[in-house]
């Protein structure tokens, strides 16, 4: 029975397994769909209030003198951050309308040998980043453990250990751990970060103000940089949107959906940048965790930031790092969903993260950043061009899952006008992300139209779509 997005419901999607896919890869019907709307906000609420981000925002603060003032921070982060929701949802409708993940979403543009590569390109950077956040947090944690025993116990690898175990155990559940982990972090560490809100108004206002609020600041390259750096944070989490609304639960319009993804974002992103500039330009130091101990004079100060790390470290991994790569190793190995992700957290394991985190190791790690993410723009803009300028909302989705179907081989348009997206990312890196989507989705527009006249590739030969 063919699948028709523009004729059936969510409730008749129905794709036979035959044994091929397993069961976390299959179309999510409605009933099997835990996450509500608040929750889902929690969620984005959680990814957001991090270490990460509050560093981007000290960032912002250099030498005394603020790169943008509060002002063109905030018009920024609105602008990001609006662009950030529009492509979440314009990309979050093929997954929560026929409940496919992400890997089988890239099947549609790239065929199911042209996705492995694809896939990849989200899995292993999030496996990379998994292993450097909990790296990050068994650090932490190991200061809480110096603390309680009075310097007895010291010891980083026991503790990264115990954390990624935790996570993993944590993830087995799927989305229902992920919810209730996301709502703990978002409750915790905003209230923490009200409490030091609090203190740097109380203590530093003058000077924050000085630095930060009535800096002039500049709306040139610097501005729209920044805009480039918030959408590249989110990149990799809204290329694989599928993987998040396939879980949320039915009967929700798509401009809630766009106000599910704004609001908490912006709470997040605009609290903890917020934070992080004002505590740099308290300070003079870009690194939150040491600002926050000048800052906060408290005895127990160690322990409450180390607390902070530890909990954004889990709940980013949570949402961003574990699920997507999850899904890639499921779909390649045709393995349980409960292996994959032991898998996918013993390679985090053997990612090396106590070497990325040395300072040595920042240029490599800089440069692997900036190769990976060059490729998430034309992605994004292959999938929507697909999804909404060339098959206009109607898929097939038993194709999509018919490993001897018409998207058994590979599509020549897609990959090439990836490489063409990431070249020209390349050329201009301050602007490469959206240089990258304007490249790759007009390059697969114009080779899908008019080169290829309608075709892809199957085994060597070309076959109608």
């Amino acid at each position: 029975m063919s699948t028709n997005l523009a004729s059936q419901s969510l409730a008749e999607v129905k794709v036979p397994n035959g044994g091929e896919v397993d069961e976390s890869l299959m179309p999510k019907s409605s009933g099997a769909r835990t996450v509500g709307s608040l929750s889902y906000m929690f969620m984005w609420i959680g990814d957001g209030v991090n270490l990460g981000n509050m560093t981007l925002g000290a960032s912002l603060i250099v030498a005394g003198a603020a790169t943008l003032n509060l002002v063109q921070t905030f018009v920024a982060a609105i602008i990001a951050i609006g662009i950030i929701s529009l492509f979440f949802t314009l990309n979050d409708r093929l997954g929560y309308k026929t409940g496919i993940p992400y890997v089988m979403q890239l099947r549609m543009s790239f065929g199911i040998k042209g996705s492995f590569i694809t896939a990849l390109l989200r899995g292993i950077p999030a496996i990379i980043w998994f292993g450097f956040q909990s790296w990050i947090g068994g650090t932490a944690l190991n200061e809480i453990a110096k603390i309680v025993t009075g310097g007895s116990f010291d010891n980083t690898v026991i503790c990264f250990v115990v954390i990624q175990l935790v996570q993993i155990v944590l993830s087995l559940y799927g989305f229902h751990a992920i919810k209730w982990v996301e709502i703990l972090a978002s409750v915790v560490i905003m209230l923490g970060l009200v409490y030091v809100f609090y203190v740097l108004m109380a203590s530093h206002r003058e000077i924050i103000a000085e630095r930060w609020v009535h800096s002039e600041g500049t709306w040139g390259l610097p501005f729209f940089a920044f805009i480039m750096v918030f959408l590249g944070n989110y990149a990799a989490i809204f290329l694989s949107a599928a993987d998040y609304s396939r879980e949320l639960k039915a009967g929700i319009s798509t401009k809630k959906r766009g106000i599910l993804y704004f609001s908490p974002i912006f709470i997040a992103y605009g609290f903890v940048l917020t934070i992080g500039a004002m505590l740099a330009s308290a300070t003079g130091i870009s690194n939150p965790v040491k600002a926050f101990a000048i800052v906060v004079d408290n005895p127990y100060i160690t322990a409450a930031v180390s607390a902070f790390i530890v909990i954004g470290a889990v709940a980013v991994n949570m949402v961003a790092n574990i699920i997507p790569p999850t899904y890639v190793i499921t779909m390649l190995t045709k393995l349980k969903y409960k292996v994959a992700v032991v898998i996918t957290g013993l390679l985090a394991f053997c990612s090396f993260p106590w070497v990325l985190v040395q300072d040595d190791s920042a240029a490599g790690l800089n440069t692997f950043v900036l190769i990976y993410s060059a490729f998430l723009g034309p992605i994004v803009a292959i999938l929507l061009v697909e999804y909404y300028l060339l098959r206009k909302q109607t898929v097939n989705v038993d194709d999509i899952y018919n490993e001897n179907g018409p998207f058994a081989g590979f599509n020549p348009c897609a990959l090439i006008a990836m490489l063409l997206g990431a070249g020209a990312a390349f050329i201009e890196v301050d602007l490469g992300w959206i240089v990258g989507v304007i490249v790759g989705g007009a390059s697969y527009f114009l080779l899908m139209k008019y080169t290829f006249k309608d075709s892809v590739f199957k085994k060597g030969t070309i076959f109608e779509r």
